[in-house]
């Protein structure tokens, strides 16, 4: 499963704006988004709502699939996989799936009510 890799969007942001030559008052200004959380979004402190999302790549020239990544197995989950049937499997994917949805729905919402 893939997720939304904050650290990622930062690289890219922040890096196509400097190549670009915008300062983070002209991005603002060309994407809508408050210079304030240009700026929080490159110190990782803010995440953009879907929208914004699409401008800043709309803007910048980037993809925004570019911005997830695979998950890491972690030690838990290789230890899960191992000792569950195919169906329990499923199961637990498709729950971590939901959680990991809601997650990402948290994270848009708390951005949407700090813009």
């Amino acid at each position: 499963m893939k997720r939304l890799s904050q650290e990622k969007m930062v690289d890219i942001v922040k890096s196509l704006r400097k190549l670009k030559g915008l300062t983070q008052e002209q991005l603002s200004v060309e994407t809508g988004i408050n210079r304030q959380m240009i700026g929080r979004l490159e110190k990782c402190e803010y995440m953009p709502s879907i929208p914004q999302l699409e401008k800043l790549a709309e803007i910048l020239g980037f993809s925004v699939p570019d911005l997830f990544e695979e998950n890491k197995p972690t030690v838990y989950t290789a230890y899960r996989s191992s000792s569950m049937s195919k169906e329990e499997k499923a199961g637990v994917d498709h729950m971590f799936e939901m959680m990991m949805a809601s997650k990402q729905q948290l994270l848009l919402r708390k951005a949407m009510l700090n813009e």
